[in-house]
């Protein structure tokens, strides 16, 4: 053989070897992995733009044109960032102090507070926003006509208000920003606190300057994920803000695609705006986090945290904490429970204390709609967790264990659906699914896609967090002793992501169970899930119904958290 055959034989037994590692198993799995989240979040979006930016074919901003000329751009960005900002204030101030009193003080009850600090999680928005209309609506709200009346002399707290609308939103957000400043507190060498009250500073001096200042980068997640979410609502601007003309991005949008024939031009370009919006808020937080270096405090030398002296305030701080639980947590959810019981909704009196029944829980669980979507809920929510959290197990280890180029890309793919609001994505999701020849739109998939591409940051942050903690020896002895790379993550892998896994499977079910952004634009008859059903049957004034299914839906998702939380500590413990 010459030497030029014999080097075009080394090329061709070269190039056929990089093939064969291409298409080899695991490059297979990861490549259509990377494919998958690339394609669920960045085709939305490219959709979204050529639908809000294309017509005929050409390049134009008419559709910007028509939907500003209804409701100008100035109001609808000032509604919607007062909206936003106001209730991250309100849920920041409120999260951060009863996460500060729980994890830094000697406050009695601790674990009381937590578990009604976070019982807010629990209850989906949309039966939150109603309850507080029981509780707060001018004409028959509870607080109005019992304690906020006659304290103010017979003015009322309209609830379908601006100011309304960021109380109810806040208090809801509360929950997010305590579980996030519960942890940082948690992880923060309490040794400069110490000193301080030792050299005689008060409580105040130490909170403002030093244990917040040390908390800023946990402080700034928050904020951001409270801004976001105050853009994203929906359920409050469209139950609070549409009565009373109160508009936002949300609700532009809903009213738009509400109307015959939808405008989906218009609807993509406040989708836009909002995204653009979410998208300034992300970037911002992106550079504040930077030097979160800065604010490390826990090293190698370790520390034992010391609950700090409320003195003469520990009794009075327990009673504001009780109170504002009573208020926020028990009080919607006793409202409920009360108009459930009721054969139509009326302020509570004692000949509607003495009439009380249970016949709507009869009605609404022979209820072939209720039934129905159920079936379609658990269908799509399970299913949703399983795609989510394998999807991101195998990503986070083409992100952590890998040397591949761009493989960072992937993780910030996984990331970029966090910046997409509920609502954007069911517009975008409209506009792929109306127009392609997959039979798709009027299905449950389509709800699937939503729910898939709206949880997968999630998934990814719970995935990646196992991933970090697993030894990569474990994984190279498996490989040693012959296994391949499949047999190695399916059972060495998975296995030791199991609790992370799970933790992240059930929060991924309990709030997709809760999803109604993104479900009210895809939905179609026959394909309704519960948050779907509430919202018709408050729309048709079916009130007491309502509630009933409510009250069996925070009752089931209290019984799934607490089966979670036994499964993941057994697991936990049996890893161990």
């Amino acid at each position: 053989m010459t030497h030029g055959s014999a080097a075009v034989a080394g090329e061709r037994f070269h190039r056929s070897e990089r093939w064969r590692r291409l298409l080899s198993g695991r490059n297979l799995v990861l490549a259509v992995v990377a494919g998958v989240i690339a394609y669920l979040a960045l085709v939305p979006i490219g959709f979204l733009l050529w639908q809000t930016f294309v017509r005929n074919g050409h390049l134009t901003v008419a559709s910007f044109t028509e939907a500003y000329s209804t409701v100008g751009l100035g109001e609808l960005v000032l509604n919607s960032l007062t909206f936003a900002l106001g209730s991250t204030v309100l849920a920041t101030a409120v999260g951060t102090g009863l996460a500060y009193m729980v994890v830094r003080t000697n406050v009695p009850c601790k674990p009381l507070i937590f578990v009604g600090a976070l019982a807010p999680l629990i209850i989906p928005g949309i039966l939150h926003t109603i309850a507080w209309i029981f509780l707060a609506s001018p004409q028959i709200g509870i607080f109005n006509q019992h304690v906020i009346e006659p304290a103010a002399g017979g003015r009322a707290f309209n609830v379908f208000s601006l100011p309304g609308m960021i109380v109810v939103e806040g208090v809801h957000l509360v929950p997010l920003v305590f579980l996030l400043m519960a942890a940082s507190f948690r992880s923060t060498d309490p040794a400069l606190e110490v000193a301080a009250v030792t050299s005689g500073a008060s409580l105040r001096s130490v909170f403002f300057r030093i244990t917040l200042p040390l908390a800023r980068p946990a402080l700034y997640a928050a904020i951001l994920i409270t801004v976001v979410r105050g853009l994203d609502a929906f359920e409050v601007p469209a139950l609070l803000g549409l009565p009373n003309r109160t508009y936002v991005f949300t609700s532009r949008i809903w009213g738009a695609l509400n109307v015959l024939p939808p405008d989906y031009g218009q609807a993509g370009a406040y989708a836009m705006s909002l995204l653009v919006l979410t998208s300034i808020g992300v970037f911002w937080y992106s550079r504040l986090a930077k030097p979160a270096g800065s604010y490390q405090t826990v090293t190698s030398k370790g520390f034992r945290p010391r609950p700090l002296p409320l003195g003469a305030w520990r009794l009075p701080a327990l009673a504001l904490i009780f109170l504002y639980l009573a208020i926020t947590v028990i009080a919607p959810v006793l409202v409920l429970a009360y108009a459930s019981t009721q054969a139509f909704y009326s302020p509570p009196s004692s000949y509607t204390l003495s009439h009380m029944s249970l016949d709507t829980y009869r009605t609404v669980i022979h209820d072939d709609l209720v039934v129905h979507a159920l079936e379609n809920t658990v269908i799509v929510g399970l299913g949703a967790a399983t795609a989510v959290m394998l999807l991101t197990g195998i990503a986070s280890w083409l992100v952590i264990r890998t040397s591949l180029p761009g493989r960072w890309l992937i993780d910030n793919l996984a990331f970029l659906p966090l910046t997409i609001p509920g609502l954007v994505l069911g517009v975008a999701l409209l506009t792929i699914y109306l127009r392609v020849s997959l039979p798709i739109y009027g299905t449950l998939w389509i709800l699937f896609i939503a729910y898939l591409t709206r949880y997968l940051p999630y998934g990814m942050r719970y995935s990646s967090a196992s991933m970090f903690q697993i030894a990569r020896e474990l994984e190279e002895t498996a490989q040693m002793s012959g296994a391949g790379w499949w047999q190695t993550f399916r059972r060495i892998v998975l296995p030791l992501m199991l609790p992370g896994f799970i933790a992240g499977w059930i929060y991924i079910v309990v709030v997709s169970t809760r999803e109604l952004a993104s479900s009210v634009l895809l939905y179609s008859p026959g394909k309704e899930v519960l948050p779907i059903v509430i919202w018709e049957q408050y729309r048709n004034g079916q009130l007491t119904e309502l509630s009933a299914l409510g009250i069996m839906m925070i009752g089931a998702l209290v019984v799934l958290v607490a089966l979670a939380y036994k499964l993941g500590a057994t697991i936990g413990l049996r890893e161990g």
